[in-house]
């Protein structure tokens, strides 16, 4: 139920993020030295891309690249701002959910680990009583060997102590 939810919330927040972009864009053409901040950025931008199409088709290199006019490039670089925080948010969103998804694996390992650990101390319990039952019937075994058949049947009862077999026989009486 939680992670639909979830899920919902991150679409929910990348969505309400586009108007917050359109208005820092608004916001960002309209303060002067912010404004020439962005030209720049933008004017470097055009640069960079311009520069990368020329190589990607062939074209020379070495010519100068015009730059964008004032208009252009202010809304060259508040198109950009508005895509990188939108994408800003989305890897925000898809942070979150990675770490969130990691902590339930780790949950689930560590779940994994104990009920491991568990069965191994079981398995350890059930070979120690194997190791004493097998005690005690090689103890039955040699004294049903030195009394013959018939010492066997006057065997009545065995009592444990701290894992040793002790003996106690009683003749039959009858």
């Amino acid at each position: 139920m939680v992670l639909p939810l979830l899920k919902l919330g991150t679409l929910a927040l990348k969505t309400l993020s586009k108007p917050i972009a359109a208005r820092l864009k608004k916001e960002a053409g309209l303060h002067p030295k912010f404004r020439n901040l962005i030209i720049s950025i933008a004017q470097a931008n055009h640069r960079i891309t311009t520069t990368m199409q020329r190589r990607i088709y062939g074209h020379a290199t070495d010519v100068e690249i015009r730059p964008l006019n004032e208009e252009k490039a202010v809304q060259a670089a508040v198109d950009l701002l508005g895509e990188l925080f939108v994408f800003s948010v989305g890897v925000g969103a898809l942070v979150f959910e990675v770490q969130r998804s990691s902590r339930s694996e780790a949950k689930k390992e560590e779940l994994r680990k104990q009920e491991m650990e568990g069965m191994r101390q079981r398995d350890e319990e059930l070979s120690k009583e194997v190791e004493l039952l097998k005690q005690k019937l090689e103890e039955l075994e040699r004294l049903a060997r030195g009394r013959g058949l018939s010492g066997v049947f006057n065997f009545r009862h065995a009592n444990t102590e701290e894992g040793k077999v002790t003996e106690t026989m009683h003749p039959k009486t009858g």
